[in-house]
């Protein structure tokens, strides 16, 4: 059975949130939350979830989907529905932030909504079930053991929401969900959320949802994208990007800086060279302990920090409205995380940049993001910028393939560890791509690097 998509073009994105269907509570605390009119996820999601239906929503980030299924829990639920709704999400920064926007949308309201999560006292986290809260947050390892401890009923929920369901099945949490999902034996209602929609989560709504109704607002044509942000490339040798970094953030305004690196040894790495520069900068990932995550994130909602520099599962719980510019340090080889990336800037209808540093290597990937997102990545010239010498390593292992390329010409055998991996040896004009497109710029930073592309 194939999930029906509806066509809900007849609300009108400028109506009022009385005119959708929220109570007058919650028409007062989005007035005095700041909002005015709602956002299209808004106008779209919230009717569809009030009248009762289950919803596999598919938006972008940044588009107001925190209160697009916050704000129906709050509409349906009375004080007496102790647990009547259960929200997923995949970190326990996001966990946080979905409970304290939820207890603020709902503050004219006598509902309560609390967050739990790994790596906080678990006693204290019964504490706060033990006082009967309406709306618990929280990601999937914490929610199974507080269920299993028989602190947490499931036969209760009468609206269960998973947030950003793609990011939660690229973290491992998929068995954890099966599970939450399969041990509801009330009938209740579900809604889906994510920025993208794959076959797997199409197969988790047939299993888990009732004849659910499928809500696209990403854009008009299906792509990615986020219209909002200025977008451009910076092709760069790997040992030049901490300085290329430095060099932007000292050049550039930039108010409020996130940068994206691919491991925790990238994120401390860069953010210990910043700092050493007198760059005002904060790192977040996985291993930092939660005070001081709680501690960073504060400061940068107050807008004490300049610069944040995170991995990507660290990231998803960054929902701060005056992010100006994201950088991409390290291109993600999945060009749907370069969407989850860049949506972080261009909130509230404010314009962003994103900036994304391409080595030679990575000219495809930089082609699949542009066909992901339908939209030509500009090239960022940067003529003042003068790149350093090839390290010695990098010299060593051409060496080293010119040696072992002699050796396998005159049939010499040779030892394992002469052999380089296939990338390395490879100057800038030798990535094995096509022919760059005409018009499209080869050079950048006085000529030094070219990102070939296919």
């Amino acid at each position: 059975m194939t999930t029906p998509k509806i066509d809900l073009e007849i609300f009108d994105i400028e109506q009022s949130f009385a005119a959708i269907g929220l109570n007058e509570e919650l028409q007062k605390g989005v007035a005095e939350a700041g909002f005015t009119n709602p956002t299209v996820i808004q106008a779209k999601l919230i009717p569809l979830a009030l009248s009762g239906v289950d919803v596999l929503g598919q938006s972008r980030t940044g588009s107001g989907k925190t209160a697009a299924f916050g704000l129906p829990a709050l509409n349906i639920l009375k004080e007496e529905d102790a647990y009547g709704s259960l929200i997923l999400v995949p970190t326990r920064e996001l966990a946080i932030q979905v409970a304290a926007e939820l207890e603020q949308l709902g503050k004219f309201t006598n509902l309560k909504a609390v967050p739990i999560y790994g790596g906080q006292n678990i006693n204290t986290q019964i504490k706060k079930l033990e006082n009967r809260p309406q709306i618990i947050v929280g990601t999937p390892g914490r929610v199974m053991d507080l269920n299993q401890r028989g602190h947490l009923p499931y036969d209760r929920i009468k609206i269960a929401i998973l947030d950003e369901v793609d990011r939660m099945l690229d973290i491992g949490f998929r068995d954890d969900i099966r599970k939450i999902l399969g041990g509801m034996h009330q009938k209740h209602q579900t809604l889906f959320v994510s920025a993208t929609i794959s076959d797997e989560i199409n197969r988790l709504s047939k299993k888990y949802m009732n004849d659910a109704q499928q809500l696209d607002v990403t854009s008009s044509s299906g792509s990615l994208t986020v219209s909002q942000v200025t977008q451009e490339y910076l092709p760069v040798q790997p040992w030049d990007k901490q300085r290329l970094m430095h060099h932007l953030l000292t050049h550039e305004k930039a108010p409020m800086t996130l940068i994206f690196c691919k491991t925790k040894a990238t994120v401390d790495k860069l953010t210990r060279f910043l700092q050493n520069k007198n760059i005002d900068a904060a790192a977040i990932h996985g291993d930092l302990q939660q005070s001081k995550r709680n501690s960073v994130m504060q400061e940068l909602r107050d807008g004490k920090l300049s610069v944040l520099i995170a991995s990507d599962l660290a990231s998803r719980g960054i929902d701060v409205e005056n992010i100006t510019h994201v950088v991409n340090y390290d291109v993600p080889e999945d060009p749907e995380v370069y969407v989850h990336r860049i949506g972080r800037t261009a909130r509230a209808g404010r314009k962003g940049i994103g900036w994304m540093f391409v080595t030679p290597e990575q000219g495809q990937l930089l082609t699949q993001i542009e066909a992901l997102t339908n939209v030509e990545i500009t090239i960022k010239e940067y003529p003042d910028f003068k790149p350093g010498p090839e390290p010695r390593f990098v010299q060593e292992r051409k060496q080293q393939e010119e040696k072992r390329i002699e050796d396998s010409r005159q049939g010499k055998s040779r030892s394992k560890v002469d052999v380089p991996s296939e990338q390395e040896g490879k100057d800038a004009s030798s990535f094995p791509g096509g022919i760059v497109p005409k018009g499209l710029p080869k050079k950048s930073m006085g000529g030094r690097v070219r990102t070939r592309r296919r």
